[in-house]
């Protein structure tokens, strides 16, 4: 009897920079979220805060300019769920920080 793989169980987060990032002359070229996908969130974050190793580049650039972030949202689930909230491409309306929350 064969069984399909299954998707990988993690935990799927919502980073908030504590500025926005990208080119000022243009609002829809601004970036103030990131989501991202691990099987161990807080040593993802710990490398996402060294900004080195493999740190996506907008992460990345957020912290070689001082800017910082906090992690504003997690929820279980697998690459498939980061992928579908990525295409939303809609992160603000997930975000507690962006809706006034803490």
């Amino acid at each position: 009897m064969s069984t399909a793989p299954t998707a990988a169980e993690g935990t799927v987060y919502l980073l908030h920079f504590l500025a926005p990032i990208g080119n000022f002359a243009n609002r829809r070229a601004m970036a103030r979220h990131y989501i991202g996908w691990s099987t161990d969130v807080p040593a993802r974050i710990a490398t996402h805060t060294l900004g080195n190793g493999r740190t996506p580049a907008i992460v990345r650039a957020v912290q070689q300019r001082g800017i910082g972030f906090v992690v504003a949202a997690t929820w279980p689930g697998t690459r498939a769920l980061e992928r579908r909230l990525k295409n939303r491409k809609n992160a603000p309306r997930l975000c507690p920080q962006c809706k006034g929350g803490t």
